[in-house]
């Protein structure tokens, strides 16, 4: 007990009844370090109410079950304009240029199209150069360019009116190059 005291710089006088000494000096050390906690106590506002989980619980009781609790996950899709079609055909309305998220810096380009439900969307033209203008007419897929926000679609290359990158030599389907002719 006294070197607890010792180390706060308190030290316990000695007197002749060694309770009343203790005592007192815990009731100065009370008075002087009031901000050090002693042991938590549980009250009825420490302990919550009722527990947050993060997870869904692993199984239902019986009676949730013939309430009818287990109901199918409803997935969202990530390309609702397209109303679940692989492919979409649509004319080009705007051709734009925008510059990539924080980390990459480059020149990505944009063709605003409307498609054939009448959708207004954004999509990516991917590949080096193009052919495409105001009223061209081309094919779009899903799939989000990362670091262009609000781009959830690409322009199919080689379909429609939409022509191929020229000079590719490696990964020529996604970019539509038929086989180069060797002679």
């Amino acid at each position: 007990m006294n070197s607890a005291f010792r180390c706060l710089g308190l030290v316990a006088r000695r007197s002749y009844n060694s309770n009343v000494s203790a005592t007192s000096s815990l009731s100065l050390f009370n008075r002087i370090r009031p901000s050090i906690p002693s042991t938590p106590r549980l009250t009825p506002y420490s302990i919550p109410s009722h527990q947050f989980h993060t997870s869904r619980p692993v199984q239902a009781t019986l009676s949730q079950v013939m309430r009818g609790a287990r109901k199918p996950i409803k997935r969202k899709t990530k390309s609702p304009a397209l109303d679940r079609c692989f492919q979409r055909k649509g004319v080009v309305s705007n051709i734009a240029v925008r510059k990539p998220k924080k980390p990459n810096s480059a020149q990505r380009k944009i063709a605003k199209v409307k498609l054939t439900n009448g959708n207004h969307v954004l999509a990516y033209i991917p590949g080096e150069g193009h052919n495409l203008q105001e009223h061209s007419v081309v094919l779009l897929r899903g799939g989000r360019t990362q670091d262009c926000p609000g781009v959830r679609y690409k322009v199919v290359r080689g379909a429609l009116d939409f022509g191929g990158v020229a000079g590719r030599k490696s990964s020529r389907s996604k970019y539509g190059v038929k086989k180069p002719k060797t002679t």
